[in-house]
């Protein structure tokens, strides 16, 4: 179940930053679930304690590139995203033993 809801995480330099000042991480989850869905699914993946957890859908976006057979259109998908902020001394590991 918990597979099913949450996707991947988003790991990018602002998530990073975020990471590090306000012990918040960022996840791609499925549209359909909510707050409560995500904490427990976050909690039995990872066994860590989650205070609290804020979402956000982004929209989608239309794109265009030039190519040579000219100017090819077309569109990104919109997707939620889930912030999750754990308690403090807690941490999760997405890199494991590298």
């Amino acid at each position: 179940m918990a597979k099913n809801i949450i996707i991947k995480p988003i790991v990018t330099e602002k998530t990073d930053n975020l990471v590090d000042t306000k012990n918040t991480y960022t996840f791609l989850v499925a549209k359909d679930a909510n707050k409560i869905e995500i904490g427990k699914a976050i909690t039995s993946m990872y066994n860590v304690e989650v205070t609290s957890v804020n979402t956000a859908i982004m929209p989608g976006r239309f794109t265009q590139r030039s190519t040579r057979s000219g100017i090819q259109k077309g569109r990104k998908p919109s997707y939620k995203k889930a912030m999750i902020t754990l308690a403090d001394g807690e941490e999760i590991n997405f890199y494991g033993e590298i």
